[in-house]
């Protein structure tokens, strides 16, 4: 199983419960996951990350996430198949989308389209929280993931799977 990761979920960690350079434990974990392919961020997701990086909030994050150890193991080295991201919008926001809608949706299809490719494979992390209620470009990852067949999940149903644990790297 690899884990794709949302931008959320890095920004999220950093800003809110694991900052870079405070709990410097849980970003060398990830690190290792990516390194071992278990956890990736597509392209499209990394230059959100890095689009984000105009927030002196996120400079660390973007820092860690530049170092050219962590982005050559963290980045999903696959291309995304173009029918599914448009599959992805068709079928789980809807098919006949504005411009201005489809710039609303972000690079979230395309996160969805490489789980797509490979449900049995792959699952998707987000922070985002279903909201079933919600149409169009205003559908929730969860609900898009749930609606076309693909495993999502959020940030610490992850960590519990990956068994993530402060000391991590040492001997029990």
């Amino acid at each position: 199983m690899i884990y794709l990761l949302d931008a959320n979920v890095l920004i999220t960690a950093h800003s809110y419960y694991y900052p870079v350079d405070a709990v410097p434990e849980f970003w060398s974990w990830l690190a290792h996951q990516a390194t071992s392919n278990k956890v990736k961020v597509p392209i499209e997701i990394y230059e959100e990350i890095k689009d984000g990086s105009n927030d002196v909030e996120q400079d660390l994050l973007y820092a860690w996430i530049q170092n050219s150890a962590h982005k050559k193991a963290i980045i999903f080295s696959k291309e995304v198949d173009p029918k599914l991201v448009q599959h992805v919008i068709a079928q789980g926001y809807a098919n006949d989308l504005t411009d201005d809608e489809l710039e609303q949706l972000g690079r979230d299809p395309f996160l969805i389209a490489y789980a797509l490719a490979a449900p049995a494979d792959y699952c998707v992390v987000t922070t985002e929280v279903s909201k079933p209620k919600k149409q169009r470009q205003n559908r929730r990852v969860p609900d898009v993931c749930a609606s076309l067949g693909i495993r999502c999940i959020d940030t610490f149903t992850m960590l519990r799977h990956l068994q993530f644990r402060t000391g991590w790297n040492q001997p029990r």
